[in-house]
């Protein structure tokens, strides 16, 4: 069972519970498999566009409400789970993944600055001309979201952040665990397994095989990995709070009429979702879906559901007032 939770400042919960196996969903899975394999994620092709000076690589699969995904830390195109795009794609969205400046296929000058990579997510919007936009990211690709949702609401509609921290002070700091286990040059399963799911789960070791599968199903054109030595440096290593120490930002998110969601696990190593809770009751237009005994790639562990409450959100959510 998947749980939906709004809390109040005082902790209050109220939970609906909707069963993943349910027809909705069933009609998602069903769409998700008339996905011809030449416009699957594991098949899409790998696309450049020029932009102020470096090319900056991108895939797209799928037609409809561009959204566009902002990857994690030591991301490129390739972390992200085929099941979970395909699912995008068949929920109506036109699905955009993309490598930072000088990371993967895409030229320039690295950064791991949010405010730099925002700016590689901003000039690919810009460069495609999409409108309407759903901007998404993933832990640090969620801060990065948050910067292009503040500099680019022209062309944003909606905010979907996975797994990631809201600005300013934590309630919850990460653990330790984290900072060990992040910079280890080749994760093997046991190392995906801590980082992005939840290891006291027998299930949720189980789905970390399936997506590990997944992930390792494309053969041709990935992209070159991260530096592990330069993510190192810029991770540091140990808990710091804030992470995010962006003041313009918690003050967009606490006037902004843009619908924003976070999506998360219960035990989430990196970022805990008790952040997001702590000030749900200060961002009027926030909502959470929290997934019990998950971690910090719940879109990983329940592809197909997420990408379609990301697609229900979207719909069904009221646009800017303008």
């Amino acid at each position: 069972m998947h749980e939906i939770s709004n809390r109040n400042t005082k902790g209050d919960t109220a939970s609906l519970f909707i069963d993943p196996y349910n027809d909705f969903l069933s009609a998602a899975e069903l769409s998700i498999q008339e996905i011809s394999m030449s416009t699957s994620a594991v098949n899409s092709p790998n696309q450049t566009v020029e932009s102020k000076g470096r090319t900056l690589a991108y895939r797209s699969i799928g037609e409809g409400r561009p959204i566009v995904l902002c990857a994690r830390f030591r991301g490129t195109m390739d972390i992200w789970d085929p099941a979970f795009l395909d699912a995008l794609a068949a929920n109506g969205f036109r699905v955009i993944s993309f490598d930072y400046s000088g990371i993967g296929l895409s030229s320039g000058t690295k950064s791991m600055n949010p405010v730099d990579m925002a700016q590689d997510a901003s000039d690919l919007i810009d460069a495609l001309d999409l409108q309407d936009v759903v901007i998404s990211g993933w832990s640090l690709g969620g801060m990065v979201a948050q910067i292009v949702m503040a500099a680019h609401a022209q062309r944003v509609t909606h905010a979907i952040l996975i797994g990631t921290t809201p600005p300013g002070p934590m309630v919850k700091a990460s653990e330790q665990l984290f900072y060990d286990t992040a910079v280890i040059p080749d994760y093997t399963i046991e190392h995906e397994t801590i980082l992005f799911f939840e290891p006291a789960s027998a299930s949720s070791r189980a789905a970390a095989l399936r997506s590990s599968a997944r992930l390792a199903a494309r053969s041709e054109g990935r992209s070159p990995p991260v530096p592990v030595a330069w993510a190192a440096e810029n991770l540091g290593n140990k808990p710091s709070n804030p992470v995010f120490p962006a003041d313009a930002i918690l003050e967009m998110l606490k006037h902004t009429t843009m619908p924003v969601l976070h999506i998360g696990g219960d035990h989430d190593i990196i970022f805990p979702v008790e952040n997001w809770y702590a000030l749900s009751g200060q961002l009027p237009t926030l909502q959470l879906l929290t997934y019990p005994s998950a971690g910090h790639g719940p879109q990983h562990q329940y592809p197909e559901a997420v990408a379609a409450y990301m697609g229900i959100f979207v719909r069904t959510t009221p646009l800017p007032m303008t």
